[in-house]
């Protein structure tokens, strides 16, 4: 019998939902059985369908609130019909939503995909940490993308059957760029071949740090005479930092390109890429640019060091929020386009060795057979020799 898994992800933009379709494709190849879960806007739902999933609509909202104890019910009946032999629960939301629902119901995997309670401050990290040492009694699985993930969780107090898979990358899909295909690229987005150019990818939003990314720009600027950044994606901060960059002595030469269908063009027309986040667990937009052969410029936040090459090969992260620090390090970056290539290269061999998705598939499904009885396609039911664990109905 084929193993049957269903995805539940908010949100459904952005790494988090590149990281399940990829999954999700995985899957598939591997003939099983796969449902994703998640609201009907953004590209989650689209992608995951056309890689072979059957979508199921769960309308929740991105943060918590007076709305999730509803959220939780629709999941429960989702989970009900779907029965599903493993439940897997992305990110904060869905985390939240889905074990309160299900309560080990089905054996559950959890993966956060960066802490929740590492986006907030005071009283409401404490609480956030609270939720998180109660809930993991209700996941089978603490499923994270970096060591530094999972160390965090436990210094926060988190006790659970811990596993670290790091991001991969489609190395097919997300190819090398050479230097015609740089110049292609260029053309294709009408910048001007020979701007040194710094490109930050990720959701425009205070996880992703492109406020303090535009601090450090005119110091950038100024040492690097012509050079460009652009910015691409979308997100709530979108506003907030069209405001900044106006303020900019240069504003012409930050481009805010909003929201892409595909980043390789980007990827492949950069010298650099920069990725100033506050947090992550392991962001997915370095390892795609560094399959595309390009270098990256990260801080210092969970999986940046375990995802770079070494020295002299990969730049050591700089600190979060350090604009100082960013400036010098990126403006030295697109100062020498010769050794951007030249780390670029390098960085592509490091991804292709370390971080392919078939690998991550591969550990993913070791993770999910660790939790099922060998030969078969779904748990026992604990009270009945022999027989499946049934969900139970409302």
């Amino acid at each position: 019998m084929h193993l049957t898994i269903l995805h539940v992800s908010q949100p459904v933009d952005g790494g988090v939902a590149r990281v399940v379709v990829d999954l999700v494709r995985g899957q598939c190849a591997d003939g099983r059985r796969v449902l994703v879960a998640c609201p009907p806007d953004g590209r989650l739902g689209i992608e995951a369908a056309a890689a072979g999933a059957r979508v199921i609509d769960w309308p929740a909202r991105r943060s918590p609130g007076p709305a999730t104890a509803g959220e939780a019910l629709r999941l429960r009946r989702i989970v009900r019909d779907a029965a599903p032999d493993v439940l897997h629960l992305h990110s904060a939301k869905a985390g939240l939503a889905g074990r309160l629902a299900v309560r080990r119901g089905v054996p559950t995997v959890f993966q956060p995909h960066a802490w929740s309670f590492a986006a907030v401050d005071g009283a409401l990290a404490a609480a956030t940490r609270r939720w998180e040492r109660f809930a993991t009694r209700w996941a089978d699985a603490l499923l994270c993308v970096s060591e530094q993930e999972r160390r965090d969780g436990e210094a926060a107090g988190l006790a659970g059957r811990w596993h670290v898979v790091p991001n991969g990358v489609d190395l097919e899909r997300h190819g090398p760029a050479d230097a015609p295909g740089r110049l292609a690229a260029r053309a294709v987005l009408g910048l001007a071949a020979d701007a040194p150019l710094a490109v930050c990818l990720g959701r425009l939003c205070r996880q992703k740090g492109q406020d303090v990314l535009l601090d450090a720009w005119p110091a950038v600027a100024a040492r690097v005479p012509g050079a460009r950044l652009a910015v691409v994606g979308g997100g709530p901060d979108a506003e907030l930092l069209a405001a900044r960059v106006r303020t900019l002595p240069d504003p012409a030469g930050v481009l805010l390109v909003g929201p892409v269908a595909d980043p390789r063009p980007w990827l492949a027309a950069a010298d650099v890429v920069v990725l100033p986040s506050r947090w992550e667990g392991m962001a997915l937009a370095p390892l795609e640019a560094m399959a595309a052969a390009r270098p990256v410029l990260l801080t210092d936040v969970p999986g940046a060091r375990e995802c770079l090459p070494p020295p002299p090969d990969g730049v050591p992260p700089v600190p979060p929020e350090d604009p100082e620090a960013l400036s010098e390090h990126l403006a030295e970056a697109l100062a020498d386009p010769d050794a951007c290539a030249r780390r670029g290269a390098r960085a592509r061999e490091f991804v292709a060795g370390r971080h392919d998705v078939r690998r991550t598939v591969s550990q993913v499904a070791e993770v999910y057979r660790a939790l099922l009885p060998a030969g078969v396609s779904g748990p026992p039911d604990p009270r009945v020799p022999g027989g499946r664990r049934s969900f139970i109905r409302l």
